[in-house]
């Protein structure tokens, strides 16, 4: 199918729908689906989380017989393509009831939380870490020219020996270079 600009376009949807159709799909179990991802808290406006699309849908026929998600589409309103989801109208076996659903979220929540840091700890510092950072808060402004100065004075000696050239033809503490070529006799 070619897509042209007089597609349909998903139109505002009433949040309940009245119908006799019910989709051929086995029914939703509610002990299988996530707590997190059931609304039982106002039972006449009643959601759950559609498998297929991923959106929340409200349940219709909470009085009656039959309870089925509500038909809807895979897109947004007046913004997607009017494509109707597979899991609309499909039926919801209730096999927990409201007290269930609610001690299994809270435990779910329990769980979750349990799992998360509640306070970030410092990662502890070796002794000589510890020791320096110490020494470093302890000092004071004068302290640091007088290390500074110090350390001043011991670069420009260092360099003043690296200045200085060996007197005469030899380097420093090494063996005489040799004036005549070496020739091998035989």
């Amino acid at each position: 199918m070619t897509i042209t600009s007089a597609m349909p376009r998903a139109k505002e949807r009433k949040t309940r729908t009245r119908t006799k159709r019910v989709s051929s799909l086995p029914a939703i179990k509610l002990s299988r689906l996530l707590p997190s991802h059931i609304d039982l808290w106002d039972p006449a406006h009643a959601a759950l989380v559609c498998e297929y699309c991923e959106t929340w849908c409200p349940i219709t026929g909470m009085q009656s017989k039959v309870q089925k998600l509500v038909p809807h589409h895979t897109g947004k309103a007046d913004e997607a393509d009017a494509i109707r989801c597979r899991g609309s109208n499909r039926k919801i076996e209730f096999d927990m009831t409201i007290p269930e659903w609610h001690q299994a979220l809270t435990d779910a929540i329990t769980e979750a939380s349990s799992r998360q840091a509640t306070t970030v700890l410092p990662k502890a510092f070796s002794p000589a870490t510890d020791q320096t950072l110490r020494a470093r808060a302890q000092r004071t402004s004068a302290g640091r020219m007088a290390d500074w100065n110090e350390a001043l004075r011991t670069v420009a000696d260092t360099d003043s020996n690296r200045r200085l050239m060996p007197a005469g033809d030899a380097p420093a503490e090494a063996p005489a270079v040799p004036r005549t070529s070496l020739h091998i006799t035989r």
